[in-house]
């Protein structure tokens, strides 16, 4: 008798193993094709945002501006320099500075708790600080940032509709009240310095924020927000970088997500 029931219980067995088979195959192939769908919508997620506080009149800044534009070139970063005004006394004034890229500065310094302003100086996605100037820190700070789960985790996709941009940011669950923040930026600039720490220099700015357009608030739900294209063409700026980031501008937190597109 029970060798009879043998063949029956290796049969379950192989069904079974033929079922969780199938199973897994078929799971890899729905993301995979949920993969594909999202690559074609243009929803695929940032790897990363680099937040870069530098000053024209900082003689250690030019190899941290050198490495954002390396940064930039990866089409999964979205790098953005942000001069800051606190070394014009030295004898020359950065002609890219605005006294709010210092006071968000400070902002994120203050959140994290160790108070440390200086140039040059990379935040990424909102939480990790590094010498924008070390490789290898700044490496570790992405990873960080990723390793905390919480970044870049919103689609936003951006879209043209008349003279109008078009903002589509997605779901997510549990999501912390945050900003939806739309910064023009010049791709690249470059600048000579008469004066100062880096006088002679030529040195290239990538993605130089040139303003501030503050669109709405964002709760979690799926949302559009339209902003006039016109208020964003201002001081030279060619592209337009989104932002939706935990917190206030006085307070800001993790950047939940990102995207850019030329402002033609």
């Amino acid at each position: 008798m029970t060798r009879a029931l043998l063949p029956h219980r290796l049969l379950s067995a192989l069904l079974m193993l033929a079922c969780i088979g199938f199973g897994t195959q078929a799971m890899a192939e729905d993301a995979r094709a949920d993969a594909k769908t999202n690559a074609s919508a243009g929803t695929e997620l940032p790897k990363a945002v680099v937040e870069l506080f530098t000053s024209q009149g900082c003689a250690s800044c030019p190899p941290a501006d050198a490495l954002l534009g390396e940064l930039a070139r990866d089409p999964g970063v979205i790098s953005l320099t942000l001069a800051v005004d606190y070394w014009d006394y030295v004898g020359w004034k950065d002609t890219l500075a605005q006294h709010g890229h210092t006071q968000r500065q400070r902002a994120y310094a203050d959140v994290r708790g160790d108070r440390k302003i200086y140039t040059p100086q990379m935040v990424v996605d909102g939480t990790q600080a590094a010498v924008g100037s070390d490789r290898l820190a700044v490496e570790k700070a992405l990873m960080s940032a990723k390793a905390g789960g919480s970044a870049l985790m919103v689609p936003v996709k951006l879209s043209r509709d008349g003279d109008d941009l078009l903002v589509d940011v997605g779901a997510l669950a549990q999501a912390p009240g945050a900003e939806v923040w739309a910064c023009p930026v010049i791709r690249s600039q470059t600048v000579s310095i008469g004066r100062g720490e880096n006088s002679g220099r030529q040195v290239t700015y990538t993605n130089v924020v040139r303003g501030w357009v503050r669109v709405g608030t964002w709760d979690g739900d799926p949302d559009t927000f339209k902003v006039p294209v016109n208020q964003l063409r201002f001081e030279g700026a060619n592209a337009v970088v989104v932002l939706v980031q935990s917190g206030t501008f006085a307070a800001p937190g993790a950047i939940l997500g990102a995207a850019t597109t030329p402002l033609n």
